[in-house]
């Protein structure tokens, strides 16, 4: 327990030492952190760092060596400890969120079953934590992080045989009733600055989640500007008026809270997860990173150079080459789509933006009348309000730019595009056209459909390519998130010598989906009842909710769209799945885009 709380220290948040002298300070490394990694046997205690393009291992190294032994000298500052305590605990309550997964009840119930013999084991590990003195965290380094040899003792295990009665293994346990989900009822109040809070109220669960949705993703960047949105988000929380991006994240971290701001296609979002119990100075810094960022130079060069080289990555990876080049064929040039999927522009464009390019960006998007708020926790929205008058007194309306994305003919179909990769050993497949915008079709029946043909592990796409033939390790089909017109693809890496017979089977299942070969009422049935037995879940946590209330903004849904969501999802019918598949399942409108290398593919293709 100490030793987690050391690694953090070390490696834990933008103020671990790692972080702020590789990445931070000297910019050696694309990230650096620490962790322990626990067994019931013996643990690791792993540092880690990524050497950045043009450094050299060896510096690298010695200076993360020199970290770690200073750590090892010194021990921690009571402020290092105050912070990653407080860090924690917070992490630790909204794991407790959760039934299931990675930190909530049942993980945590069962990891200490194993490790002290006893579910409630936790209690006493709490105390460990909570009592974790400098002192202590200094001398337990010294003893376990230097040397690097110890002596391990390790029994055999008990031999086990089957019992002979008291549990029938002749068939699967029973499943009990299913129960009624139900979404919080949904609420909206529109500040005097013109913002509109969505506000999903729960009660019992001392987490709070917000998120502010602008009206502006990466399809609002101009052509010359390719890249503006995402690099202007990304530097929205490196610091403001009176704080660095370090103290920011520090005092986060006191709090037991975490600020994100991010750019998708055609939203961009600045998010709050904390604490109720410090909600009040979370939405402080919440405030002043939305309000008075100071779009610090040094910082702007650096998330620019770091774009700069995710682009040169991109253009190295098969998936990323795609999604980067098909848009414009799909969406046609001069599109608001037609841009690189990922978001990262060109190294043309970005190396062209400058700062005043940034601060425009956020003055002409990220505005109260151009944004709206969801909220999850245990609030009212009479309270809810007074906080955010107060909080986002300063923060003014202003004039925003038109948004609008523009309807696509139907494009013509059967035509491929090859991207040339040589000594590839593989080749990317991507099959793609355009449906019609979320919302428009029955989404619970698309839903199913697409799960039987591409979506699940044993659907058409992977149990053909994957299971049956051994050509690729997964295979699939998905709809990418957008307002507009969206596209429905077909994905599939396959092993260069099955290119061309790969593309050859996705046509047919395809083909056969709306022909001879549609859902079956088995499929069908596998399919409603997984999701109907997922129900249960779909809400569990805030950060779930939060997500249905941001596609109820995105999308423009009504409020009460889910309140019947699960009642839906119980009287969908088969005719419903085949009508989906008619409607959205159209082989002959497909445009393929293969990354591979030419020499080997390009004569079957």
């Amino acid at each position: 327990d100490y030793l987690d709380l050391a690694s953090d220290v070390l490696g834990s948040g933008k103020n671990s030492r790692l972080y702020k002298k590789m990445v931070y300070e000297e910019q050696v490394a694309s990230y650096a952190y620490a962790y322990i990694s626990p067994k019931e046997l013996g643990s690791q205690f792993i540092v880690q760092a990524g050497v950045k393009p043009g450094k050299n291992v060896e510096e690298v190294e010695a200076m993360m060596n020199e970290v770690v032994a200073d750590f090892i000298e010194n021990g921690p500052t009571e402020e290092e400890l105050k912070r990653v305590k407080a860090q924690y605990f917070a992490n630790y309550i909204k794991g407790l969120e959760r039934i299931g997964g990675f930190g909530g009840k049942s993980d945590i119930l069962a990891q200490h079953e194993v490790y002290g013999g006893n579910a409630g084991f936790y209690k006493e590990r709490l105390k460990n934590y909570a009592a974790t003195t400098t002192k202590a965290m200094h001398m337990t380094a010294k003893e376990w992080l230097t040397g690097g040899s110890y002596t391990l003792v390790c029994d055999p295990f008990p031999k086990y045989a089957a019992a002979a009665e008291g549990v029938d293994r002749s068939k699967l346990p029973e499943v009990g009733d299913v129960p009624v989900v139900k979404f919080p009822t949904i609420e909206r109040k529109t500040l005097k600055n013109g913002l509109e809070v969505v506000l999903a109220r729960r009660e019992g669960v001392p987490t709070m989640v917000m998120q502010l949705i602008s009206d502006a993703g990466y399809a609002t960047d101009k052509y010359d500007k390719l890249g503006l949105a995402q690099l202007s988000m990304n530097l929205l929380d490196e610091g403001t008026a009176t704080r660095t991006s370090l103290e920011i994240n520090e005092m986060l971290q006191l709090m037991g809270a975490s600020i994100g701001t991010y750019t998708d296609l055609d939203k961009s979002y600045v998010s709050l997860n904390t604490l109720k119990q410090s909600l009040d100075p979370s939405l402080d810094m919440f405030a002043d990173v939305l309000l008075n960022p100071a779009f610090p130079e040094a910082e702007f060069d650096r998330l620019k150079r770091d774009q700069l080289n995710n682009i040169k990555r991109e253009k190295a990876q098969p998936l990323q080459m795609a999604l980067r080049v098909f848009p414009k064929f799909l969406y046609g040039t001069g599109h608001a789509y037609a841009k690189p999927l990922t978001g990262s522009g060109l190294e043309t464009t970005v190396s062209q933006i400058s700062l005043d390019d940034v601060k425009s960006y956020y003055s002409f998007y990220i505005r109260p009348n151009n944004s709206v708020l969801t909220v999850v926790g245990d609030i009212s929205m009479k309270e809810l309000t007074a906080k955010l008058e107060s909080k986002l007194a300063g923060w003014k309306k202003g004039k925003t730019p038109p948004n609008a994305v523009v309807e696509v003919s139907k494009k013509k179909g059967g035509v491929l595009y090859l991207m040339d990769r040589p000594e590839s050993q593989q080749s990317v497949i991507i099959g793609g056209y355009l449906v019609s915008p979320y919302g428009q079709v029955s989404e619970i029946a698309r839903e199913a459909m697409m799960n039987v043909l591409g979506g699940d592990f044993t659907s058409r796409l992977n149990m053909n390519l994957r299971e049956d033939k051994h050509w690729a390790y997964g295979a699939g089909s998905f709809l990418l998130d957008a307002q507009g017109q969206s596209p429905l693809l077909a994905y599939a890496p396959v092993q260069t010598d099955k290119t061309m017979e790969s593309i050859v089977e996705i046509q047919k299942e395809m083909n056969m989906f709306i022909g001879e070969k549609p859902v079956s009422q088995a499929e069908f049935d596998k399919n409603k009842q997984n999701t109907i037995l997922k129900l249960a879940g779909r809400w569990e946590t805030n950060g779930a909710v939060n997500g249905s209330l941001g596609e109820i903004v995105r999308y423009g849904l009504d409020d009460t769209y889910y309140d019947s969501y699960s009642q839906e999802v119980k009287d969908l019918s088969l005719g419903d799945v085949h009508k989906s598949a008619k409607q959205l399942v159209k082989p002959e409108n497909m445009m393929w885009f293969v990354v591979g290398d030419k020499e080997k593919i390009l004569p079957g293709l």
